[in-house]
């Protein structure tokens, strides 16, 4: 099995030296690795960061929008490029630890699923962690509203529709058209994945949630909705 690694990353110099290391060091059993980063424009040292790793570990393929277009773009840019059998995606931040793409690999080699997601949220809140401020509260309450609809209208149940490791074959989104730019493509794979009859399954996996003054682009309030009406406008078109 091949294995596609798309990393979508803006303006991360702060966490991205890090991410890289942990990406390439991870080992997987009987998988090959493809790592693609797409640079979505970034205006910081981010580029430049991906260049001086590059020398040093250039087994891997690097993309670079000219201008930022949004983490839909930078993903679908990656999935273009992608030659593995399955995709994973993976944030250029701290907030995921590549050693859980192993759990998400775990079914897909046990013939016990096609796609799978690693969940943070098969769990009530935790106050004093994950949901110790508002704001991630907030983003709570909201992705669990997001997956239970999710859940009504495509009959799959999902406790974690907007996480980020989403493992599905190429095969799965091939001839899909790709329409979002930004957070909205994480419903509009959903809703395509699931239209196209495959079921998802979802294994837990644990995060570091980060806020906005640690570099995170997710607004919930002008996001949320967008996912919503995705959600609702891919249920009855393509």
């Amino acid at each position: 099995m091949k294995l596609s690694i798309i990393m979508p990353v803006y303006n991360e110099e702060k966490t991205l030296a890090v991410v890289l290391k942990k990406v390439f060091a991870v080992k997987f059993e009987n998988v090959t690795k493809e790592i693609i980063i797409v640079d979505d424009g970034s205006k910081d040292l981010t580029s430049d960061i991906i260049s001086e790793f590059k020398q040093k570990n250039p087994n891997f393929s690097y993309i670079k929008h000219k201008t930022n277009q949004g983490k839909g773009a930078a993903v679908r840019t990656g999935i273009k490029h992608a030659t593995g059998d399955y995709i994973v995606i993976q944030d250029a931040d701290l907030e995921y630890d590549p050693e859980d793409i192993k759990k998400l690999l775990e079914p897909i080699k046990k013939g016990k699923a096609k796609v799978v997601y690693g969940t943070r949220l098969n769990r009530l809140p935790n106050f004093n962690r994950d949901e110790r401020t508002p704001q991630f509260f907030s983003h709570y309450l909201g992705n669990k509203f997001l997956s239970l609809v999710t859940s009504l209208l495509y009959f799959n149940w999902v406790t974690d529709m907007e996480s980020c490791y989403k493992l599905f074959p190429k095969e799965a989104i091939q001839g899909v058209q790709l329409n979002a730019r930004g957070f909205e493509l994480e419903p509009e794979i959903t809703a395509k994945i699931l239209k196209r009859g495959y079921k998802i399954l979802e294994v837990p996996i644990s995060t570091n949630p980060r806020g906005h003054n640690e570099g995170k682009k997710l607004n919930g309030l002008k996001e949320g909705p967008k996912a919503l009406w995705a959600l609702l406008k891919y249920r009855f078109v393509d």
